[in-house]
């Protein structure tokens, strides 16, 4: 499970806004000497993002959680949203390539197999969200004047 720390920062019915820095995830990442997500969270300085989940532990606004997300998940939804409108895109040169044999028809059937691609993964992904959403796994407990921020580990 990949997981991040965030704050609740508005409730919507049966869900909640959380609000998170994306720089965790990276640090515990194997691949994040290679991974465009960590040069990009670089980029932009860990800004904050705002993550809609469902609030199945009845969290508060301004109460710190923790979401997570399963690796394989993460991975499915990565491969979804990349490998079907590239595998679409190819498809789509390919036939066109040998419809018409030349480079217009078959750029034509490439930009065709793109937005095909797009359509699916939209049409996929709005079919089985819930799958590659984060979930809430809990409320980290605030710490007030009288508990100590570094407790003793036994």
């Amino acid at each position: 499970m990949i997981t991040e720390n965030g704050r609740v920062v508005a409730i919507d019915g049966d869900r909640a806004w959380v609000q998170t820095i994306r720089n965790s995830a990276c640090q515990s990442c194997a691949a994040r000497h290679g991974c465009g997500q960590r040069a990009l969270a670089g980029a932009t300085g860990g800004r904050a993002n705002q993550v809609l989940v469902t609030n199945e532990l009845a969290a508060r606004v301004g109460d710190e959680v923790t979401l997570a997300i399963d690796e394989a998940a993460l991975l499915r939804a990565s491969l979804l949203v990349y490998a079907v409108p590239l595998l679409l895109m190819v498809a789509g040169a390919v036939l066109g390539h040998r419809a018409g044999g030349q480079d217009l028809v078959a750029i034509a059937g490439a930009l065709t197999g793109l937005m095909g691609g797009f359509a699916m993964v939209r049409w996929l992904q709005r079919r089985s969200a819930h799958r590659y959403e984060p979930r809430l796994i809990r409320i980290v407990p605030a710490t007030d004047g009288n508990v100590s921020a570094n407790p003793t580990v036994f």
